[in-house]
């Protein structure tokens, strides 16, 4: 396995990307490629939770992919940092693919909670100037082939988890507020989606995914969604290898086979 720590620079950020890409066996097929999912924790743009990084890249190892973990930058940063770094780390995945054996139509960004917001970000702004210009990097380079979101927020209306947008915004929160309401800029160029939600949730409302797979279904875009009846916010697995400390409610065994249905929807893309 390539397990190393990456600098993810942009002109005022430096983030962290930790890879856990999986060697090929000549015993096997020296010459396979794997997907890739690109994990983004949640923390409500505040911090990136470990509950949400190595144990999930793990688990995507360990059904055949390979993962790596952006440990991207939060408060005091604001929008677009965290947006500019993932679209960095999609290009340094596709200009390794052949190195690190990726297949490069099969490159997935993934996030929980306000990570999810940056995933779904990327799907639904990837196509847009402000990214291509910024980076030099054309848009081609930067497209998901699809996007894997656990419990996200995506609105900044009646449903919004406001602490992650204004962590997000800062002082252009009143400017930016619409623009990052990501249910509004879903396009028929959105990769294929996955969402999961828990149907109690009561930190980032389950409507925050309704309201994205309507966009989606709206604008035709391939979505598989699973709407779980129990369960708080921030689950992350489910088991016993993620349960917060102190907290049994973070134990919910009913949700965690939502990583192996998502391992299925990869493999179909």
């Amino acid at each position: 396995m390539i397990h190393e720590k990456i600098d993810i620079c942009t002109e005022h950020s430096e983030a962290k990307l930790y890879t856990y890409i999986l060697d090929n066996s000549p015993e096997i097929d020296s010459s396979r490629t794997r997907p890739m999912v690109i994990i983004c924790p949640g923390g409500g743009y505040v911090f990136t939770s470990d509950r949400e990084a190595e144990p999930i890249a793990i688990r995507m190892n360990a059904m055949g992919f390979h993962a790596c973990v952006l440990r991207y930058s939060v408060r005091p940063a604001t929008f677009p940092t965290a947006l500019t770094e993932l679209a960095i780390v999609v290009a340094l995945m596709r200009k390794n693919a052949e190195k690190w054996k990726i297949d490069r139509d099969k490159i997935i960004v993934g996030g929980f909670s306000a990570g999810g917001h940056l995933a779904a970000s990327l799907g639904v702004f990837w196509n847009r100037s402000f990214l291509s210009e910024t980076l030099g990097i054309s848009n081609e380079e930067i497209k998901p082939n699809g996007i894997l979101l656990s419990y996200p927020v995506i609105t900044s209306g009646p449903y919004a988890h406001n602490g992650s947008l204004v962590a997000l915004l800062g002082e252009n929160y009143n400017e930016l507020l619409d623009e990052v309401s990501l249910e509004k800029h879903v396009s028929s160029d959105t990769p294929p989606t996955f969402l999961w939600h828990t149907y109690l949730d009561d930190a980032v409302p389950v409507e925050n995914s309704f309201l994205l797979a309507g966009s989606l279904l709206k604008h035709k875009v391939s979505l598989e969604m699973h709407i779980f009846p129990k369960g708080i916010h921030g689950l992350s697995l489910g088991t016993e290898e993620t349960k917060a400390r102190n907290n049994n409610e973070t134990l919910q065994p009913d949700v965690s086979n939502w990583i192996e249905m998502a391992g299925r929807w990869i493999k179909k893309l």
